[in-house]
């Protein structure tokens, strides 16, 4: 990422969640009590999420021909939301993928996550530098393994990069991950349809993740130029919020 895209993007997400939450901060009473006179359990749901990978370490003074040194691994986070499942919703099974009218919503469950309400308090962690407003989105590390395993590359995503509270794929994309009704997901749904998948990918969760990884590559190599960089952000977080009323997106 270009050092001057760094510093601006740390600028913006300071004063944009700043104001976030001072916008939104009314609706967190009315959010609290309706999950909590929905179903029982706590007001607020935490998990463990992926965050961006760690910097290389590189030797000052290595042999010809030595691999840099890398601390594997990537950071991890506890992430807030509003809680949309019902308490019990992953004992028996552990951890699994989240899919369209998922059994497992609490009655107000399925509006808070299709208008992306329950991320709200996400807005903190943009402001502890854990999240960035514009990025991947942040998954689960005990998928991320799974997913890596039918979706190659899939963790290069976050190589230096914040995950998102919004970003391309999230907005690029329909909520079952399909291409959206948008020029860049369509010009990207043609490109592809010439393409012959592995038939690994050919699954429809698997199918799901590899668009998410295209949107993501791009973001990552948009990075690296400023000005487009800050027109794209601006642009995704324009149209964030007609994705929240719509209830669309990833």
């Amino acid at each position: 990422m270009d050092w001057r895209t760094r510093i601006l993007k740390r600028a913006i997400d300071v004063a944009g969640a700043s104001v976030g939450l001072a916008l939104t901060a009314p609706l967190f009473p009315a959010i609290a009590a309706a999950v909590k006179l929905s179903s029982k359990g706590p007001v607020f749901y935490s998990q463990v999420r992926v965050g961006a990978e760690r910097r290389s370490d590189i030797a000052p003074t290595r042999p010809p021909g030595q691999e840099r040194r890398k601390r594997a691994g990537y950071r991890t986070f506890e992430m807030y939301k509003f809680r949309t499942m019902r308490v019990d919703a992953e004992a028996k099974t552990g951890a699994v993928l989240a899919q369209v009218n998922d059994p497992r919503l609490t009655p107000i469950g399925g509006f808070l996550r299709k208008t992306r309400l329950d991320e709200l308090p996400q807005l903190v962690h943009v402001l502890r530098g854990e999240m960035s407003l514009v990025g991947p989105r942040p998954e689960r590390p005990e998928l991320m393994a799974k997913i890596e395993e039918v979706v190659p590359f899939f963790q290069e995503r976050m190589r230096l990069i914040k995950p998102g509270l919004t970003g391309l794929a999230q907005i690029e994309l329909n909520y079952d991950g399909s291409f959206a009704n948008t020029q860049q997901s369509q010009a990207l749904r043609q490109f592809l349809s010439g393409v012959e998948l592995p038939s690994d990918l050919k699954d429809n969760n698997t199918r799901l993740f590899a668009n998410k990884l295209l949107f993501d590559f791009a973001y990552s190599a948009i990075l690296e130029n400023p000005v487009e960089w800050l027109k794209t952000d601006l642009e995704i977080m324009v149209k964030t919020p007609l994705v929240m009323i719509l209830g669309k997106g990833r």
